[in-house]
């Protein structure tokens, strides 16, 4: 074994509804010493993000269930410590999927690992976010299932977060009208002030489908799909013909104890006459494009047109308790947990 101390969340027991305090537990966990070809990398920063949460279940989905006594998965920036590899070299600094722990070991040519190519003006941890697979997943999914045209009305759920930026800011910069759906007035001036959005309506202040309808005064031509629940339901009925909906997610819905009962955003929008064109899509869909969609946002965040915004927790030791917050929609911007320089 490595002479490395780490520490890893694993899965405990699969929670019912929301997580308690038995669910996830942070444990001491050895690493392995690396083999020829493979690394050790150490955790410098780790990303929170909602889809983990329905791999808590045991349930098939899009993804396999994270397994009892697993570490929690999740992507990571991390720094190559111990290398038997000449892809990867000790000091390097990588993407990859290491889950909730400090220090892990896998092949250097493992599938989703690859090496950051560092830019001026752009931290590590964007990487996780605006430049990092959220911003791919809003990047791809605008660009790819939305396909904007110049004056089209884009509405985006999760406005202020690390996917709901990057889409908004990007449809802007494709000539479209953006409003912004989020929690609160705090986020809603965010949206629009400092993001750029054309209007942001706040779900909280009880007006949802009166304010949407005012934003949205000739319809929507696209909605990107994040939350799901009361937000899909204002939306359906400004969906214009020939509107396109992706659906990268439906955050409302990750808590229930019965998925079976959940009513989706495919629910709602095959009930529509005409049915607009929606579908579920993943990020890896476009994994060939990676570096490249990579690179053009981190050029965007190190020229400053690209806005985002981070709420940070120190100590792995406090990232199921970050983890629970954004759930609830506690946090501002990217959530990420910081785990060592």
């Amino acid at each position: 074994m490595s002479e490395y101390q780490n520490r890893a969340v694993v899965l405990k027991q699969r929670p019912q509804g929301e997580i308690q305090q038995d669910d996830l537990v942070l444990e001491s966990r050895p690493v392995r010493s690396p083999e020829e070809g493979e690394v050790v990398v150490q955790v410098l920063w780790l990303s929170l993000d909602p889809y983990m949460r329905p791999r808590m279940n045991d349930a098939k989905g899009y993804m396999d269930p994270i397994g009892i006594d697993e570490p929690i998965v999740g992507e990571s920036v991390a720094r190559v410590v111990e290398s038997r590899s000449d892809a990867l070299r000790v000091g390097d600094l990588v993407t990859c999927y290491s889950g909730w722990q400090e220090y892990v070991t896998f092949p250097a040519n493992a599938p989703m690992v690859y090496k950051i190519q560092q830019h001026d003006n752009v931290p590590l941890q964007a990487f996780l976010g605006v430049a990092g697979m959220p911003g791919r997943t809003g990047y791809c999914g605008l660009m790819h299932v939305g396909k904007p045209q110049a004056g089209d009305t884009v509405v985006v759920s999760a406005a202020s977060g690390p996917v709901g930026t990057v889409v908004g800011q990007t449809a802007k910069s494709e000539g479209c009208r953006v409003v912004g759906v989020a929690g609160g007035p705090e986020k809603c001036n965010y949206v629009v002030k400092e993001l750029g959005f054309d209007a942001c309506v706040d779900y909280k202040a009880g007006n949802l489908e009166a304010d949407l309808k005012a934003a949205c005064p000739d319809g929507i031509d696209i909605y990107f799909e994040n939350v799901g629940g009361a937000v899909t339901k204002a939306v359906a009925p400004l969906l214009n013909p020939g509107a396109r909906v992706p659906i990268c997610g439906y955050v409302s819905a990750y808590n229930a104890t019965d998925m079976a009962s959940v009513e989706t955003p495919f629910h709602v929008l095959k009930a529509l006459d005409p049915v607009p064109e929606h579908r579920f899509f993943l990020v890896t869909e476009w994994q060939d494009q990676h570096q490249e969609i990579t690179d053009i946002l981190a050029s965007r965040v190190a020229s400053g047109e690209l806005k985002y915004r981070e709420t940070v927790a120190e100590g792995l030791e406090n990232a199921v308790d970050a983890f629970k917050g954004m759930l609830k929609g506690k946090n501002f911007g990217k959530q990420l947990v910081h785990i060592a320089d």
